[in-house]
Parts: structure tokens; C-alpha cells; sequence
């Protein structure tokens, strides 16, 4: 059979909050490697329908701006703490990988394909870090809905940020959450 300890990790991992993560983040090596094992993900077509924008030092502040500016836009009434609070959001852990689900206009694989594609790299650098020893956590919030935002990634029309990645290092070690009963997810067969 094959490596019982990928299992093990499987069954235990844990994200962390972005807001308990500290320095250091992943070095360029490693962040090489990460992004390498996340671009490996069933991919319909070959089509590679994403991107990963690394933000790191300033990148990450300039981002929080631009989210900060476009939220507060929207606002009824706009609250300095909220703003201060959208502005800061990305200065949570030393590396945020945003991912970008770029769909492509295709005759036979859907458009749904893409964006689960999308999702499996999302997920599949939450797990690279995580088992690199880093703290990680998957994050969207309103910020990944606004246009100025993706337009800041790079995104395009038919673009949709799929999450932020953030990669740290704990502060303190995660605590468990509750979890589903397999019985109240799980199916077998199909049903009468």
C-alpha cells in the first residue's frame, strides 16, 4: 500500500487563523516548491485555467488599499475602523498566494471544471504549506468579490478569485472544530 503518514496528516490537518500567524513565511525555495506541488492538480484539458499572484512585503499593503478604497465605496456609511480593517487584512501572515480561476472558452470541458480546478490548487497549496510546516488558511471575504481587486491581481473579464492563501507560522497551536459525522455526509449507492 502506499505512505500510511500522507493519510495520517490528511486526518488531522488544521488550518489557522490568518490573525494567529507571525513570521517567517515560506523561503523562496520553499515557496518554489509549494507553488510547484500546487500547479499539479487535475487540470481537464490541460488548459491550466489559473493563476497565482504571490504577495509578499509591500504587495500586501498596496493590495489592502485597493481593498480598503473599493469597499469603502460601497459603504453606506463608511467607518474608519472598517476601512482600517480592510487595509490591513492582507499584512496578516508574511505570504499571501491569491489564486485566480481563469476560465477559457472551451467547445467540450465546462466552464464549472475550471473553477473546481481552481479550487483544487487552492487547496492543494493550503496542504503544500501545511505539511511544510507552515501555518495556512484559506480565505475569500467580500474583497475577493470586488472587481478593482482581481483587476489588481491581473484578473480579467470571466476572472474570479477562487481564495488567498495565507502562509505563516503559528503563534499557538490550532485547536480542533467540530466535524461532520461521515453518516450525515456520506452516501452509499444510490438512493431507492
Amino acid at each position: 500500500m502506499g505512505d500510511s503518514s500522507t493519510l495520517e496528516f490528511l486526518k488531522t490537518r488544521r488550518s489557522v487563523l490568518a490573525r494567529n500567524m507571525t513570521v517567517p513565511g515560506p523561503s523562496a525555495e520553499v515557496l518554489q516548491d509549494l507553488l510547484g506541488a500546487a500547479t499539479r492538480v487535475p487540470d481537464h484539458g490541460k488548459l491550466a485555467p489559473w493563476r497565482l499572484v504571490v504577495l509578499q512585503e509591500a504587495a500586501r499593503a498596496e493590495l489592502g488599499k485597493i481593498a480598503a478604497d473599493a469597499l469603502a465605496a460601497k459603504a453606506e456609511a463608511p467607518s474608519v475602523d472598517a476601512y482600517a480593517s480592510a487595509a490591513a487584512q492582507f499584512l496578516r501572515a508574511p505570504c499571501v498566494i491569491a489564486v485566480l480561476a481563469c476560465p477559457k472558452p472551451h467547445p467540450k470541458i465546462p466552464r464549472g471544471e475550471m473553477i473546481l480546478s481552481a479550487g483544487a490548487v487552492c487547496m492543494t497549496l493550503l496542504t503544500a504549506a501545511q505539511s511544510a510546516g507552515f501555518a495556512a488558511q484559506w480565505l475569500t471575504g467580500d474583497v475577493a468579490y470586488e472587481r478593482a481587486v482581481l483587476t489588481a491581481l491581473g484578473g480579467t473579464s470571466g476572472d474570479e478569485i477562487a481564495g488567498f492563501i495565507y502562509i505563516g507560522t503559528a503563534k499557538e497551536a490550532p485547536s480542533e472544530r467540530a466535524r461532520p459525522s461521515l453518516e450525515e455526509v456520506v452516501q452509499f449507492g444510490l438512493r431507492p
